[in-house]
């Protein structure tokens, strides 16, 4: 392809997606095809010779589309927004014309120097205290592939400092001991690339209980803290969650970073989705307590109409972080490295893309008062969907509402609302996808598309209307109601004594369901089916065989692996190794 033939088909190209976002809501939300469709549609090899870009667009729609989910659907309504617009596609097309690989200053000057300019702006838009500034000095920001890539990065960083700190403090005690008594702490609701980063790190995670308004509260911190203490173990870091997966719910920043300040601990936040609202006055209150914090992370490519990958991270001390990072040969030196920075030392791959790009031309393009519209219209069109649920008796909404998620169920038996969010996801108009909040099976209904309004929000509700009428009409579920109804004390009897059995025999692996449900419990037993090998017990959880660590008090309820390993032979496989 030439330049003239790429003149002709780049504008075809842009006709061709300008017409999905306009048609977008003609197509079906979700795919009807199973597993393996594409391999039936294309050759077992490929092309020999060229073919021509016609012929791939002819494909593209007769292969391609047939199995895309549609994320800027306006009927979608899973997981969180991806963000998406005009500004940022056009902006992605320029970065790959442009196809620099910005891994440092010399590698191209403007890649580094436009990160670090959209980093302040996005910092100064969301009320960032000053040390996360480039222009303090001290601090500043990068941007990172994910949410997950940003608390990897932290947690590695926070684990080189904590075994420096204990080599300065003890030169004859190698960093190989000390690495095993390592614990960073998350809630129950975090997500669970925090349970994965502890795995890759190789360091304990304990996930910790949540209050009655599902956060994180500092004098759980603390006492889990004080705890592992006494057992000889070093707490390093901590991760809070401002906007839960499950629910959006909000760790009580303000309280845990008193407690990371007394005890010198890293205190990250990730504000994947909820960070962006912070750009809305009203919304800073959530990072009360801010000046204590070590590092911050959020997703523009969530809820601030940038597309993916584009999420940001900043470090209130950039040297805990490059110290972690860096490694500098020879052929990528230069000469200006004593007045620049090099934003390969700032995480885990040496090439970058020019992200920042993409990000300039958004908030060019939407100015600040336009992207706090946007964030302010999903947060009201949620609000609208709530009402919606709390005037139909047979719903009833399962968390607050503070962004633009709204958790909703049926009254009666989880069976019911797993039945209807299946039954909704099979009509094909609408995608949601469940959660698990204290033990209930809820609906989760996000606000996704760019120019959604109060037409979609009436559409959905009434589809959702419709379906459970039609579900709550078939006798076996009128039967299944009523009896659920009149026998609820009976089965919430029935439900503790089966936790005790749980509790006290251990013996069998919970059954999964294979629908996408975001539940920390479930995820973390697939974990320990998961780690059942003795290399894999052993490192990340040496309670399994140290002495010293079996004798911890069972009262706590404490969410460690040890607290099955330490009634049996830790190398034994009979038996599951997590009670819950």
């Amino acid at each position: 392809m030439d330049s003239c033939e790429f003149r002709k088909k780049g504008k075809e190209m842009v006709d061709y997606i300008a017409d999905y976002m306009e048609n977008i809501n003609n197509r079906r939300v979700i795919p009807e095809v199973e597993p393996g469709y594409l391999k039936d549609l294309l050759p077992d090899t490929a092309p020999e010779m060229s073919e021509g870009f016609d012929d791939i667009m002819k494909d593209v729609e007769r292969t391609i589309m047939p199995g895309i989910t549609h994320w800027q659907h306006p009927h979608f309504h899973a997981y969180f927004p991806s963000g998406n617009s005009y500004p940022s596609i056009l902006g992605d097309m320029l970065s790959d014309a442009i196809g620099c690989i910005g891994f440092s200053w010399a590698s191209s000057p403007a890649c580094t120097e436009l990160e670090a300019i959209t980093m302040d702006w996005l910092g100064k838009m969301m009320g960032l205290p000053k040390f996360f500034l480039h222009g303090s000095g001290e601090g500043g920001g990068v941007i990172q592939g994910s949410a997950s890539e940003c608390i990897l990065v932290t947690l590695l960083a926070a684990r080189h400092h904590a075994l420096q700190e204990r080599e300065s403090m003890s030169p004859l005690i190698r960093n190989d001991t000390n690495l095993p008594k390592l614990v960073a702490y998350c809630s129950k609701l975090s997500h669970s690339c925090v349970e994965k980063a502890g795995m890759l790190g190789f360091v304990h995670l304990r996930q910790l209980d949540v209050d009655d308004n599902l956060s994180l509260r500092g004098s759980v911190l603390d006492a889990a803290i004080q705890e592992d203490k006494k057992l000889g173990f070093i707490p390093f870091y901590v991760c809070a969650t401002l906007g839960t997966t499950a629910c959006c719910s909000f760790d009580n920043v303000a309280e845990l970073g008193e407690v990371c300040v007394r005890e010198n601990i890293w205190l990250h936040v990730d504000a994947a989705y909820a960070g962006n609202a912070l750009i809305c006055p009203e919304f800073q209150y959530l990072i009360k307590g801010a000046e204590n914090l070590t590092s911050f992370s959020c997703n523009p490519n969530k809820w601030m109409l940038v597309n993916f990958d584009c999420s940001l991270l900043w470090v209130r001390d950039r040297l805990l972080l490059t110290s972690s990072m860096t490694v500098d040969p020879l052929y990528l030196q230069h000469k200006h490295e004593d007045q620049t920075i090099d934003l390969r030392h700032w995480g885990i791959p040496l090439s970058r893309r020019f992200r920042a790009l993409k990000l300039w031309f958004v908030i060019r393009s939407y100015g600040v008062t336009g992207l706090q519209a946007y964030i302010r219209k999903h947060i009201k069109l949620a609000k609208l969907f709530e009402t919606y649920v709390k005037n139909d008796a047979r719903f009833e909404v399962s968390a607050p509402v503070h962004m633009g998620l709204v958790c909703f169920r049926l009254k009666g038996p989880n069976s019911l609302t797993k039945k209807l969010n299946r039954l909704i996801n099979e009509s094909g108009q609408l995608h949601m996808v469940p959660a698990l909040i204290n033990k209930n099976y809820v609906i989760r209904f996000a606000l996704c598309a760019e120019n959604a309004n109060d037409n979609d929000i009436e559409f959905a509700w009434k589809t959702i209307s419709a379906i459970a009428s039609t579900l709550l009409a078939r006798p076996y579920v009128e039967k299944s109601v009523s009896e659920f109804r009149t026998s609820e004390s009976d089965e919430e009897e029935k439900s503790e004594e089966l936790s005790e059995e749980d509790e006290e025999g251990d013996n069998a692996f919970m059954e999964f369901d294979n629908d996408i449900i975001f539940d920390e419990s479930s995820t973390r037993m697939r974990s320990v089916m998961f780690r059942r090998s003795t290399f894999q017990r052993m490192i990340s959880d040496p309670k399994c065989y140290d002495p010293k660590a079996r004798g911890f008090s069972r009262g706590s309820r404490r969410r460690f692996m040890s607290e099955s390993c330490s009634k049996r032979n830790p190398l034994s496989f009979d038996e599951p190794i997590f009670n819950f």
